[in-house]
């Protein structure tokens, strides 16, 4: 008896050290190292990484740059972009079956269409060996304004390869978000195609925008879809105050102006409510606003303290919101890569490092000590 209790106490001593091992190797900050990949980059609104790991990045001036063996070549065969205000050339993804197809997508600011002024559109194309063909645009937003803000935009994909992509309210704030027969301030689903699903929400109502999939949405200058989930995510400027993050659902009103944690500019208030029934709560805002701007969420093991977690560039503080969840909640956010520039764009690359578009630097790599 007295052995057994002397191996009992052995393996209870023996089990508390190692709970006491891994809870300080938990509590031990991770700490990382950056590396510039892309120099010389002025604002590089996005990028994605072709399966060679050559990167395709878009200039908010209108340039789409291939980056392979440390070389920058501009490509040829872009669309007309206007740079005003906000707009330009905003972002860009592959097809899930990029392999087979060969397929990009981008949105940009443009000027098609019978009034003055921009709006946003979707193109799709071939990019192979180099060389751009086959432009095709999917969707422009209409009518073009000559206002110079909240074009949004970015582009995910869910499991189906649909594709998703954000249009802010351009400006127009008490007119677009809240209308379904009207563009701007929403996010849209279509087929890879270009053609809209047969079950978007609004397909059959008498004269929506059966493109649209939410509405009643700011400015999602970022989306990303969930690799733990599925679930498509985004986040939105709010005005001052109330940048949001939001999980987005079909048909959902997210309430955009008639709710919202943020005044205006000028310190007035433009509504007195937060809640409302019919109109989604977000599932995270910022109070004072950090400017969001792109979004990534942590899925690879070269950073295990920061598995499952979703990154938030913020353009007006330069530094990124590494945001804690748990049960699909953020419970606590900590400031990293701060001070480098405003934070345009983040990506988790092939080889699963993480990877951010910084304006006036480049695309940086967050290397782990």
């Amino acid at each position: 008896m007295k052995h057994t209790s002397t191996l009992f106490l052995f393996l209870l001593i023996a089990c508390f050290s190692c709970a006491q091992k891994i809870t300080s190797e938990k509590s031990k900050p991770f700490t990382y190292t950056t590396e510039v990949v892309v120099p010389e980059l002025n604002i590089p609104w996005g990028f994605t990484f072709l399966p060679d790991n050559s990167i395709l990045i878009t200039e908010k001036s209108g340039e789409l740059i291939h980056f392979k063996d440390g070389k920058k070549t501009k490509i040829a065969g872009m669309p007309a972009v206007t740079v005003r205000g906000q707009g330009g050339l905003l972002d860009i993804e592959l097809h899930p079956n990029y392999k087979e197809n060969n397929f990009i997508y981008f949105t940009y600011a443009s000027a098609e269409g019978t009034e003055r002024g921009v709006n946003t559109a979707l193109m799709r194309a071939v990019f192979k060996d180099g060389v751009l063909s086959n432009q095709k645009v999917l969707y422009k937003a209409a009518p073009n304004s000559r206002k110079g803000q909240h074009f949004g935009s970015r582009i995910a994909f869910d499991s189906k390869n649909r594709i998703y992509f954000s249009v802010g309210d351009r400006g127009n704030r008490d007119v677009n978000p809240q209308d379904i027969t009207r563009d701007c301030g929403k996010i849209y689903r279509l087929n890879d195609d270009g053609t809209i699903p047969k079950d978007n929400p609004f397909v059959g109502v008498a004269n929506a925008k059966e493109a649209i999939f939410t509405y009643g949405n700011r400015n999602p200058q970022g989306m990303e879809t969930n690799p733990f989930t599925g679930e498509i995510w985004a986040h939105e400027h709010g005005p001052k105050g109330g940048d949001e993050i939001n999980i987005i659902k079909k048909g959902k009103n997210y309430g955009w102006p008639v709710i919202s944690y943020g005044i205006n500019y000028s310190g007035t208030k433009f509504t007195d409510i937060t809640v409302k029934e019919g109109m989604e709560q977000p599932l995270h805002y910022w109070d004072p606003s950090i400017a969001p701007s792109g979004m990534a969420f942590v899925n690879s093991d070269k950073y295990p303290t920061w598995q499952g977690n979703v990154l938030v560039g913020s353009l007006k503080f330069k530094y990124i919101a590494n945001c804690y969840l748990e049960n699909g909640k953020v419970v606590r956010e900590e400031k990293i890569l701060q001070d480098l520039g405003r934070v345009r764009a983040i990506e988790q690359g092939i080889d699963g490092y993480l990877y951010v578009g910084i304006e006036g630097l480049g695309i940086v790599k967050i290397i782990p000590n």
